[in-house]
């Protein structure tokens, strides 16, 4: 077959490449929204960050036997303002254990950030190279994990939480996980 004559199938394997991912995209029960991870239901990577606000640092072995909330945020992050208060209503009621990782920020900028928003956070790691979200796969801020007793990653949230994640989500994972 000549150059010439492959050329005439190009479009056509165009075509049929267009046509497979819009098939998947109309698919039943295809959520674009949904980000796998493929950390869920292994152990969480390890890690050892400076604490902020030169606080105790922060290590994954912190979270031993206990079934803890890891949220991802930064203080330029927008939808991390819109999910403060659900985070600090979290930490009011003392639902969820909750760690903070600040994503690729200046300590002082996140300083200001939870002085403005309130620190619903029992301790907060500063990650600035962003090496532990890379391990995480994490895909941007604000983002959400939760990790069992056994240092397992149980849970994945991208983007803010919400009101309707908590009630659809986080509690039903509570129960299901045996927290007290």
């Amino acid at each position: 077959m000549t150059w010439r004559r492959a050329l005439y199938f190009l479009p056509l394997v165009a075509f049929l490449a267009l046509a497979a991912y819009f098939l998947r995209g109309l698919a039943p029960g295809y959520d674009p929204q949904v980000l796998p991870s493929v950390l869920i239901d292994k152990p969480a990577p390890t890690f050892d960050l400076a604490g902020l606000k030169s606080a105790t640092p922060l290590t994954n072995r912190d979270f031993a036997g206990e079934i803890v909330f890891v949220n991802f945020f930064a203080s330029w992050c927008a939808p991390c303002r819109g999910e403060s208060p659900v985070l600090m209503d979290l930490s009011r009621r003392n639902v969820i254990q909750l760690y903070g990782i600040d994503y690729k920020d200046k300590p002082e900028d996140a300083i200001k950030f939870l002085q403005e928003f309130g620190d619903p956070y029992r301790r907060i790691g500063v990650d600035e190279s962003g090496r532990t979200a890379i391990n995480f796969g994490v895909y941007g801020v604000p983002e959400t994990y939760a990790i069992d007793r056994a240092g397992r990653i149980r849970w994945r949230h991208v983007g803010p939480l919400t009101t309707q994640v908590v009630q659809t989500e986080i509690m039903p994972l509570l129960k299901r996980l045996g927290a007290s």
